[in-house]
């Protein structure tokens, strides 16, 4: 009798708690709830209801470049992958990267700064954002890469030119051309990985999406773009031979300057 009462207020006790939740999760709710009416007015238009990346703008985006037509989409949440990060590659970025492109946007694409609302309500959307696909309730957040400070040696011509060979050797102008202008061999080829045609990145034609400072352009080659044929360096490369590509970068987007030495 006391074990079959045991078991009875052990199953009444779990009832009670099913109806009453944990603040944490009350609370994890009231979060998703708030970013989700944030989303339907702010996001939703270009990501979807179901955060797919069909909202009634369509395509938000034509580009041509050396004679390839191709289409940009809002991103697609539900696959779980994002290409700007500061965590390795294969790896969910963290709230703050979210955070960060929520905040700034992103340039030469669709998606603009959201600096106007609220922060609460921006860490809300992360929140919801989450729902849409079942790695974040499966996978937890990369750690972001560590980087120091940037080298004395960089942008020097010695790095330059050690980086226009390397640039040459790993074959980033299959893709990026041997002038970084987006126009090399296997350019008209590349697809993402919804199998939409994808174009290289034109150094020569001004800002990247990460941003165009040697740590940005360095992350890029340590994690790699996630969903685009931009591979990760961070294993292929080491840390000065990924340095000096970052010169020779710099100098295809001309904000190299050569060193005047004083005589």
């Amino acid at each position: 009798m006391r074990t079959t009462v045991g078991s009875l207020l052990v199953l009444l006790l779990g009832m009670v708690l099913d109806l009453h939740p944990r603040p944490a999760a009350a609370a994890e709710e009231g979060l998703v709830a708030r970013g989700k009416a944030v989303y339907e007015v702010s996001c939703v238009i270009c990501h979807g209801p179901k955060g797919d990346g069909k909202g009634l703008t369509g395509v938000i985006h034509r580009a041509q470049a050396h004679g390839v037509v191709i289409q940009l989409y809002p991103r697609d949440f539900t696959a779980g992958m994002f290409k700007f990060r500061t965590t390795p590659t294969g790896y969910l970025p963290t709230d703050d990267d979210l955070l960060h492109t929520i905040t700034e946007g992103i340039p030469r694409s669709g998606m603009p700064s959201h600096q106007d609302v609220a922060l609460a309500d921006r860490q809300a959307v992360i929140a919801y954002i989450k729902t849409f696909s079942k790695r974040w309730q499966e996978e937890e957040a990369g750690t972001p890469v560590k980087i120091g400070k940037v080298p004395t040696y960089v942008s020097t011509a010695e790095s330059v030119k050690r980086g226009k060979e390397l640039y040459k050797k790993v074959g980033c102008f299959q893709c990026h051309g041997l002038s970084g202008k987006g126009d090399g061999p296997s350019s008209d080829t590349l697809k993402d990985a919804w199998g939409d045609k994808i174009l290289p990145f034109d150094f020569t034609s001004g800002t990247l999406k990460m941003g165009s400072g040697a740590v940005d352009i360095y992350r890029t080659f340590v994690t790699g773009l996630d969903g685009t044929p931009m591979p990760s360096y961070e294993e292929s490369l080491d840390e000065q031979q990924r340095w000096d590509i970052v010169s020779y970068c710099l100098d295809l987007m001309q904000q190299w300057k050569p060193q005047v030495v004083q005589q």
